[in-house]
């Protein structure tokens, strides 16, 4: 037996990324989650240690401490429990337990699954999306690689499908550790918890264990999807030796707008407007997703500063009927030249507002009568 350290509880290298990390996480937090694990006292602990170390090795400063100084220098910093894993991912875990990440598409209950195969049923996929499409909602046809069976070595991987028994943890799927006072079993990384392994590669899978299929899908795209959402597809997924499909996930890459920037469920964009038209008091139209809103200028409005327009963003991609704001930011255009003519107006209508039109004249006359006192004293 020996320590543990947070990359060893969630079954990552050292370089790992943060999505590596993050997909280790929520694999072992499925696994050991306490509402999959009623009543198990040592799933709870090992729940809490997966979480405590992901609340490290998530956060780059701290990774960076842990990294450095191991677990002293966290001291009094690490979080701890299943908070640490941020409300994206306990709703993403809550969601792989209980159904479609956002409620659509939901069949009910899980069918029994093959967990024997050499390759894992659930299939995660990354598509594109137009800026509209991410907005409005979209039905979009893709093609899907997913994987069946085998028939060579039925879905082993192996050649004549022999498998062996896993020399690296005797068989048992797991490979006992110690964390402190508690053990802590964690998968066999050679065998990947199947306690057996492959003699020789099939010749026809290529050890995989599984033929590449191609499929084509609608997926009926929600409005107001972002990046960061995953939308859940069942029985999309590769196929097991009961027939079985596992799940699709798709994740997706939105393209940016030339004046739209979205951030959440709100929209900004930034509208340029000439000085004069501030002084003038005058009304414009800007556009929006839906439409156009106006906007009334004055000569009290200043750079930068945002009209808000509420329930006028995107639509909440779990109800929605609810939205975000449309938000207009000004920006302030001044000329760059003047011609001789525009001089001469400038000129004259300054003129026209009097004493007005210099206010720094009136403010710093008595504090120049005061610095010329100073320099002849």
């Amino acid at each position: 037996m020996k320590e543990l350290c947070y990359y060893e509880v969630l079954q990552v290298s050292k370089d790992a990324t943060t999505t590596e990390i993050k997909k280790a996480y929520r694999k072992l937090a499925l696994k050991y989650h306490p509402d999959k694990n009623p009543g198990d006292k040592e799933a709870e602990e090992k729940f809490k240690i997966i979480s405590e170390a992901y609340a490290v090795l998530s956060d780059n400063e701290k990774r960076q401490i842990y990294d450095t100084y191991g677990k002293e220098g966290l001291t009094g910093n690490a979080s701890r429990g299943f908070g640490g894993g941020g409300m994206d991912d306990i709703m993403d875990i809550f969601n792989s337990m209980f159904g479609d990440s956002f409620g659509f598409n939901s069949q009910g209950g899980r069918t029994q699954r093959d967990s024997s195969m050499p390759y894992p049923l659930d299939v995660e996929l990354e598509i594109d999306l137009a800026f509209n499409e991410a907005i409005f909602g979209v039905e979009k046809e893709i093609e899907v690689s997913y994987k069946e069976p085998c028939k060579t070595c039925k879905g082993t991987g192996a050649k004549d499908g022999k498998l062996s028994t896993c020399d690296y943890c005797g068989g048992q799927g797991q490979v006992v550790m110690r964390q402190g006072f508690m053990t802590f079993a964690q998968e066999c990384p050679k065998c990947d918890g199947k306690g057996q392994v492959a003699k020789e590669h099939c010749i026809e899978c290529k050890g995989i264990g599984g033929i590449v299929k191609q499929e084509k899908v609608t997926i009926n795209i929600p409005a107001g999807i972002d990046m960061g959402n995953r939308l859940r597809v069942p029985a999309k997924g590769n196929k097991d030796n009961l027939g079985h499909r596992g799940d699709l996930y798709l994740h997706f890459n939105i393209e940016e707008d030339e004046h739209f920037v979205r951030d959440g469920n709100d929209i900004y964009i930034e509208v340029p407007v000439f000085f004069t038209q501030l002084l003038l008091s005058e009304e414009i139209e800007v556009p929006s997703l839906e439409g156009s809103l106006s906007i009334k200028l004055s000569p009290k409005v200043k750079d930068k500063e945002h009209f808000i327009f509420q329930g006028k963003g995107v639509p909440n991609v779990n109800n929605p009927s609810r939205r975000g704001r449309f938000i207009a930011q000004i920006k302030i255009n001044y000329p760059k030249k003047l011609t001789n003519e525009q001089k001469e107006l400038v000129t004259k209508l300054q003129e026209s507002f009097g004493l007005e039109s210099k206010p720094h004249s009136s403010i710093f006359e008595s504090t120049f009568k005061r610095i010329k006192k100073w320099v002849k004293s």
